[in-house]
């Protein structure tokens, strides 16, 4: 095993793909074992081969919701003694998620991660992604420094995920921490490449639908004068890799949304026009949209809005990225608007939207 050993959880998703070869271009030095679940280890081969970084990225089958992380006494005490960076990423992030599987995975096994990084003697940082949606149901404006404010949430996955940040923030006496809490990840802001239409493509599904049925109207469901706190995944990936290349990042909590957000109206107004769909929205009330959407044949003919997803179009929040703005503009990272990546975020979902590939129920 090599001297700098980086562990990493959450290959091959979205996020961590991009991510592992912009960690090792930073730590020449470093190779990264990433601890993958045994049905995913063979997608996850094949997204290493790609990447073509050879032998400095290793897949290791693992479990996070196991103590040991699902690893023999040999790798486990191997990994103790080599690692000098974690960047724990898996979760469940899907908002319907049951209560049971969310608490395994996102609690228990942010627990046994921390568990590891306190073991580690080399450590240098623990770099913890967690979500703005820690804040859970509270409006108004959100500073990084907030955490627990009496806070109810929407459903399991924020709360499993506040629960999760609530054991790292514990652990930062001890334990050198850098937390980033994400926005909604978009595709990229260059190319809008993206692994699942999810999230803010719904609105572009529903968009999609009423384009070919050459409808005169589109649905808007509800007001959506909310802020859309989106944020593209270049982005995401250029502020952990900063983060994890200097060292006034430790012990740093950062918000990773978008300093100007557009409300969510705003945000569908835009999607209409670059896709060419209808310009004449009618706004219904969620108490109206919401037991439609529960009929198959109109969930389906708008793009399979879920339900889950509505309550983010209409929550006003303003998530306050204060500090991340001052650490990350210092070294040039800066969030772009969204006016200058909607483009390219259309133009890929049009040349892949019949694609099963990006099917998010896949």
């Amino acid at each position: 095993m090599a001297d700098r050993t980086i562990l990493f959880t959450g290959f091959p998703g979205f996020i961590g793909a991009r991510l592992i070869p912009r960690l090792l271009d930073a730590d020449p030095d470093a190779t990264i074992v990433a601890l993958v679940e045994e049905r995913m280890v063979e997608r996850a081969r094949e997204a290493a081969a790609d990447l073509g970084v050879g032998d400095r990225l290793e897949i290791r089958p693992g479990d996070i919701t196991d103590p040991r992380l699902g690893l023999d006494d040999a790798v486990y005490e191997r990994l103790l003694a080599d690692v000098v960076a974690v960047h724990h990423l898996a979760a469940i992030y899907d908002l319907a998620v049951p209560q049971a599987i969310a608490e395994r995975v996102n609690v228990a096994g942010t627990r046994h991660i921390v568990d590891f990084c306190r073991a580690a003697p080399r450590l240098e940082r623990h770099h913890y992604v967690s979500t703005a949606y820690v804040g859970g149901l509270r409006g108004g404006r959100v500073k990084e420094s907030d955490l627990d404010a009496g806070q109810e949430f929407k459903n399991h996955y924020e709360s499993t995920k506040y629960a999760a940040e609530v054991l790292v923030r514990d652990a930062m006496v001890d334990v050198p921490t850098t937390i980033y809490r994400p926005g909604i990840v978009v595709g990229d802001s260059r190319t809008g490449e993206t692994q699942k239409f999810d999230g803010p493509y719904y609105l572009l599904r529903a968009i999609a639908a009423t384009a070919r049925r050459r409808l005169p109207l589109g649905i808007v469901p509800g007001l959506m004068t909310a802020p859309m706190n989106i944020v593209p995944v270049d982005f995401i990936v250029d502020a952990i890799v900063t983060g994890a290349s200097h060292p006034e990042f430790a012990g740093e909590t950062l918000h990773l949304v978008d300093p100007s957000p557009i409300p969510a109206g705003e945000l569908y107004r835009m999607l209409t026009e670059e896709y060419g769909g209808s310009r004449l929205p009618v706004t219904l009330p969620l108490r109206v949209v919401e037991p439609l959407l529960r009929v198959r044949p109109i969930s389906a003919f708008f793009g399979r809005i879920p339900l889950e997803s509505l309550t983010y179009l209409n929550h006003h929040v303003v998530y306050d990225t204060r500090r991340a703005t001052e650490l990350l503009g210092a070294h040039g990272v800066r969030c772009p608007p969204v006016s200058a990546y909607v483009g390219p975020m259309v133009r890929f979902f049009r040349e892949h939207e019949k694609d099963p590939a990006f099917d998010p129920s896949r």
